[in-house]
């Protein structure tokens, strides 16, 4: 069953845990914030499922100059080709050839698959010969949800010192939270973030109307907040390069789903955060298996010829060397 079944479950075996009023509202809000980390509504999200994932010790940090630090260090002497969307994949013992949107192809030996699940699930990607079975049914039943941030630029703070701002309502559909980036970095912004059904339902808006819905929002609380004089909304739930913003543990399937998406197929291997079972969803599931990934390529490789300096061509960023990477980053913690 899901989270949602499993609340109203219990509150109508114990109605001594029926919560009303305001404790009911901060109940909706607390409901609001767990669909914000899978990226769904709570009735979507495995209560057999739902705590799996391992969290990393230590607090909550942001970093200040976003990912661009980490990806421009890591692309170092790599040959990375922009606006190249795969439209066709043929693998087999003969090699991997890859087609683009401009009918451009790719030969290798073997490919590393790490496009978003969204994609997968669309089914973009034309795959020869098509994937088994088991990698299909684990790409099918794998969820998927979506949480865009709309991030609000005022010419002043006039909000409290805190992490983040919360909107209660007596349905979790009502409710909100935004991050105070002020605390974090200087700036007065501030980011709402919708997620699940809200966010969809804001998706169907243009940028100047999501804009205006979160403004409405934080004038709930705030009723003397001055207008945003900059806004920037994300799309991840329709931009065709992620249909979607990260996995989750869908109801009625098993946890096991994202170690089979992660498994490799012949010489084709895949990455991302969804084919990590302890870190879903994640940036850092994301890394660690892309180098687990890469690791697997590069034996499969060297089985396959037997000569380790046909290795050359692979960027040195794996292994033990990845750990000796200095990137350059500032970290506020929250």
């Amino acid at each position: 069953m899901s989270i949602a079944q499993a609340i109203k479950l219990v509150m109508e075996r114990h109605s001594y845990l029926r919560q009303e009023g305001l404790a009911n509202n901060v109940l909706q809000w607390y409901l609001c914030r767990m669909e914000g980390w899978f990226a769904t509504d709570a009735d979507n999200i495995s209560l057999k499922n739902w705590d799996q994932e391992v969290l990393l010790p230590g607090g909550h940090g942001l970093m200040v100059r976003g990912y661009r630090p980490i990806i421009n260090t890591l692309a170092k002497g790599l040959d990375i080709r922009l606006r190249h969307r795969v439209t066709k994949i043929v693998w087999g013992t003969k090699g991997v050839k890859v087609t683009v949107n401009h009918d451009k192809t790719f030969h290798a030996d073997a490919a590393i698959v790490t496009v978003p699940l969204g994609v997968l699930k669309a089914k973009i990607i034309n795959f020869e010969p098509r994937l088994p079975d088991w990698k299909e049914e684990a790409i099918d039943g794998i969820g998927v949800g979506t949480e865009n941030k709309i991030v609000l630029h005022f010419d002043k703070v006039f909000w409290p010192n805190v992490e983040f701002l919360g909107v209660v309502s007596s349905s979790a559909y009502g409710c909100s939270y935004f991050l105070n980036l002020h605390k974090a970095t200087g700036n007065p912004v501030l980011v709402y973030m919708p997620a699940g059904r809200l966010a969809y339902d804001i998706e169907k808006m243009s940028d100047e109307d999501a804009a205006k819905f979160a403004f409405s929002q934080l004038k709930r609380i705030l009723s003397d907040a001055s207008e945003p004089i900059q806004y920037l909304v994300s799309h991840w739930g329709v931009d065709e390069n992620s249909l979607g913003s990260y996995s989750y543990d869908a109801v009625g399937k098993p946890r096991e789903y994202f170690e089979r998406l992660r498994i490799p197929v012949d010489n084709l291997f895949f990455a991302g955060e969804a084919t990590c079972n302890k870190y879903t969803g994640t940036v850092h599931g994301a890394f660690s298996t892309g180098l687990t990934a890469a690791e697997e390529c590069r034996i499969r490789v060297l089985e396959k010829y037997g000569d380790p300096g046909s290795l050359e061509m692979f960027h040195p960023a794996m292994g033990e060397v990845a750990a000796s990477i200095s990137v350059p980053l500032l970290i506020s913690r929250m």
